[in-house]
């Protein structure tokens, strides 16, 4: 785990960063104005840290008591050293403190990596969106997963 690591709220002058490490992440990748529309009160945005070093985000949409995980990417640098980890923590954290009774996110059916660290923080898969992704050879499903907290 990286000792160096701060969490903190993204802000506006983040973004240069986090569609840098967007473009790197994600064959297709949010633009500009998607994550400017993110900046409102019902969504929470968390930038991961290390020194002056933006290394990854998580931006997260709250309605009424559910918390929806719609976007978690760590720079490729950053990956495999346990910074995803501690954000999703800090995330799940943060939508328990809010008063969410649970945390919902998509997630690609081919991201064995991902599905595993979702699985090994209690998620469990709830369903699955077919075609919910584009993919170079057409479209992707998704498994929609969940992890509930005990009120």
């Amino acid at each position: 785990m990286a000792a160096d690591l701060l969490l903190r709220p993204l802000v506006p002058q983040d973004l240069p960063a986090v569609l840098d490490i967007e473009l790197q992440g994600y064959s297709n990748p949010w633009s500009e104005a998607v994550f400017l529309d993110c900046f409102k009160d019902s969504y929470h945005l968390w930038a991961a840290c290390q020194g002056e070093s933006l290394v990854g985000y998580a931006i997260v949409a709250y309605m009424v008591d559910e918390a929806h995980l719609l976007n978690i990417c760590m720079h490729p640098g950053a990956r495999g050293k346990g910074i995803g980890r501690q954000l999703l923590r800090h995330v799940l954290a943060a939508a328990s403190h809010e008063g969410a009774s649970l945390l919902l996110l998509e997630v690609r059916a081919s991201n064995e990596a991902a599905i595993a660290l979702y699985e090994d923080e209690g998620f469990r898969e709830i369903g699955r969106r077919p075609g919910y992704y584009p993919s170079g050879n057409g479209r992707e499903d998704a498994w929609v997963m969940v992890r509930r907290f005990s009120q």
